[in-house]
């Protein structure tokens, strides 16, 4: 192991250098290296500095892209949410509509049994226990929707009603139900079955003679009175 220290501790000279190792022949001496001991700095809690964000860094035209994505997703959530609503208004209309026609189907098996009951209760037959019956069928017809059409002096509406009879009166000034041979039903805005009727018309002419009369009754032609003639003798 060498000294070597620059100054000799012994005469207080400068020593003079050493040959370099290559020179020599003598391999170079391996010295390790100093390592200082690194000392972390002692931060007290609550005092640890914050992290430094980076602010971002956005393209000029970063900005009306990213809008321009959200308004074009927005579109689309309208649209579907308006597709959604209109999808389920045609769902529930389908289904009142089926509802409907269910309920109408039922009612027109049932209109010949509506029928023997009006005729029973027309010949008095309606009675007792029967008659309680047919009031309870007649009356949940009616809740459900089943409405009947057909009386006596109501005008003709060839709609609604099927003429099987047809006559004059001049007590008519148009065409007129004066029977109902069979009663008709509707369902809401559906006639399930037409009415039967016996139609009368109004006649020609027939209510022009009274008039006459009354006007000749009324017109009196004046007397005529001869002149004498005057005896100027």
């Amino acid at each position: 192991m060498r000294d070597r220290r620059r100054i000799d501790p012994l005469t207080g000279q400068v020593r003079p250098p050493e040959e370099p190792a290559a020179a020599t022949g003598e391999p170079a001496p391996v010295t390790e290296p100093v390592t200082e001991p690194v000392t972390e700095p002692v931060t007290e809690p609550g005092t640890e500095p914050l992290p430094e964000q980076a602010a971002p860094v956005e393209a000029p035209g970063q900005e009306a892209e990213l809008k321009a994505q959200l308004d074009e997703r927005t579109a689309d959530l309208q649209r579907l949410q308006a597709e959604y609503a209109n999808y389920r208004k045609r769902i529930d209309r389908d289904r009142e509509a089926e509802t409907a026609r269910a309920k109408a189907s039922v009612a027109t098996e049932l209109l010949p049994v509506l029928d023997d009951i009006e005729r029973a209760a027309q010949h008095g037959d309606l009675t007792g226990a029967f008659k309680a019956v047919a009031d309870k069928l007649v009356v949940t017809l009616d809740r459900v929707g089943l409405e009947s059409f057909g009386h006596d002096g109501e005008p003709f509406d060839p709609s609604v009603h099927e003429a099987v009879q047809h006559d004059t009166s001049p007590d008519v000034s148009g065409p007129t139900v004066t029977a109902v041979l069979r009663r008709g039903y509707r369902f809401g805005d559906r006639v399930v079955r037409a009415a039967l009727v016996a139609v009368t018309d109004h006649e020609p002419g027939g209510a022009a003679a009274p008039a006459e009369e009354a006007q000749a009754d009324w017109f009196e032609p004046a007397e005529v009175s001869e002149a004498e003639p005057d005896d100027k003798n």
